[in-house]
C-alpha cells in the first residue's frame, strides 16, 4: 500500500521513529529539516515491497558516524551524491531506496535523494529499530555466499581538509570497516549508500513496513502529549506491546565519544530504585539491582517527562527528567542482522557487559 506522505505524517515518522531509534538513530531536528527539505524538492513516492518486480534492484541510504561527534558535517547534496556514486560503481539502475534502520533522522533517510533523482523510497528498513554497525543493517548479507559489498561515502569539511568522497568495495566486514574509519577522518559522519541488492531480499530479510509503523507510533504519542511525557510512553507502549518502566531524574551521565562511536552509562534514580541504562550509540542494558530488565535488540528509549518528546543517549543530561520505556524485541520488526548472535559480540566488547546470552537464551552462553 502507497503511504500519503504529507507533513503530517513527517511528523508523525519523526517522532514515532525516534521512540524506535531507542536512544539512537539522530535526531528529531535534523530528521524534521531533511524531511521538509524533501517534500519542498517534489513529492515523495513511499511504496511496499509489493508494489515492485521480485528482482529490482534497491539500495540502503545511511548516515554513519558519532551523533555526538563535534566536527561532523555533511550537506544533503552528499546524500545524493554517495547514491550516484553507488550507481556509477555498481552500474546497475535503482528501483527504490531502503533506509537502515528507524530513528528521529534515519526514518527519513533517502527522502530527500528520491526526491531528487525521481524513485520511490521503499517501506522495508534493514531493521525496525536502530542499531550500532553497519552489519547489523545489512540484512544477513555478511552470510550470502559470494556477495560483494559496495559502498560509498561522502562527507566532512572541505574548509577543514575533512572533504571525503570514497567508493569501497569487498567483503561485508571489509567494507563496513572502511565506511566507519571514514566516517571519523571526516569528522565523526558520512552519508553513506551502499549494497544494491534485489526486491526479493529485502522481503524476506528486511524489517518491512517498519516506515508505516514509526508513523502510527509518533501519530499516538502526539495525541498523547498533552498529557506530557508518562501519557506519551504509555501511548508508544501501548501500541508496541511494551511496558513503562520508571520515571526519575537522570542523577549520572557518562559519555564517551570514539572511533566514530558514542558509547557510555546513564543512571536514573526514580525514588529509592536507580535505573542504569548502558549505550552503543543506542541503548545496549538496562539493570536495576542487579537485575537485567531489557537487552539490545530489546527496545529501550528514554522520553522527556515534561514534553513527551524521546530523547537520545547523545542529547540527555544530569538533571533531566525522564520517563524509561521498554519494547520486547518481540514486538518489533527486525532485520535478518539482528538474528546473528556474533554480530552482538561487539557490543559485549565495547560495554563490558553480557548480552548474546540474553538476547539469545536459546544459545546457552550464559
Amino acid at each position: 500500500m502507497r503511504l500519503n506522505v504529507d507533513r503530517e505524517f513527517l511528523h508523525d515518522a519523526v517522532i514515532g521513529g525516534a521512540l524506535l531509534g531507542g536512544g539512537g538513530g539522530g535526531s528529531m531536528d535534523e530528521g524534521l529539516r531533511e524531511g521538509l527539505l524533501a517534500l519542498d524538492v517534489g513529492p515523495i513516492k513511499l511504496v511496499s515491497v509489493d508494489e515492485l518486480a521480485a528482482d529490482d534492484v534497491l539500495a540502503t541510504v545511511s548516515s554513519v558516524g558519532a551523533p555526538a561527534a563535534t566536527e561532523r558535517f555533511v550537506q544533503p547534496v552528499d546524500y545524493v551524491e554517495a547514491v550516484r556514486l553507488l550507481q556509477e560503481s555498481a552500474r546497475v539502475p535503482l528501483a527504490g531506496l531502503i533506509t537502515s534502520e528507524n530513528g528521529g533522522s534515519s526514518t527519513v533517510n533517502g527522502w530527500f535523494q528520491a526526491a531528487i533523482l525521481g524513485i520511490p523510497v521503499v517501506d522495508a528498513p534493514c531493521n525496525g529499530r536502530a542499531h550500532p554497525t553497519g552489519l547489523m543493517g545489512a540484512m544477513g548479507l555478511h552470510r550470502k555466499p559470494g556477495y560483494r559489498s559496495v559502498q560509498t561515502a561522502v562527507g566532512g569539511d572541505p574548509d577543514k581538509g575533512r572533504r571525503i568522497r570514497m567508493v569501497v568495495e569487498g567483503s561485508m566486514n571489509v567494507a563496513a570497516a572502511a565506511i566507519r574509519r571514514a566516517a571519523v577522518d571526516a569528522g565523526g559522519l558520512v552519508a553513506v549508500a551502499r549494497n544494491p541488492v534485489t526486491v526479493s531480499y529485502v522481503r524476506e530479510h528486511a524489517a518491512v513496513g517498519a516506515i508505516g509503523l514509526a508513523a502510527r507510533v509518533g501519530r499516538a504519542m502526539r495525541e498523547a502529549m498533552s498529557g506530557g511525557g508518562p501519557a506519551v510512553a504509555a501511548a508508544a507502549a501501548g501500541i508496541l506491546n511494551g511496558n513503562v518502566v520508571a520515571q526519575g531524574r537522570v542523577s549520572r551521565f557518562r559519555l564517551v565519544t570514539e572511533g566514530g562511536f558514542d558509547y557510555g552509562q546513564v543512571a536514573v534514580q526514580a525514588g529509592d530504585d536507580e535505573y542504569e541504562l548502558s549505550f552503543w550509540n543506542e541503548y545496549m542494558t538496562l539493570e536495576s539491582s542487579g537485575q537485567r530488565l531489557g537487552t539490545f535488540p530489546d527496545l529501550l528509549a528514554t522520553i522527556a517527562a515534561d514534553s513527551g518528546l524521546p530523547v537520545s543517549g547523545a542529547d540527555i543530561r544530569e538533571g533531566m527528567d525522564v520517563v524509561i520505556v521498554y519494547i520486547p524485541a518481540g514486538s518489533l520488526p527486525l532485520g535478518a542482522g539482528m538474528r546473528d548472535p556474533e554480530l552482538f559480540r561487539a557490543v559485549e566488547e565495547v560495554i563490558g557487559q553480557e548480552v548474546v546470552s540474553y538476547a539469545f537464551p536459546e544459545s546457552g552462553a550464559r
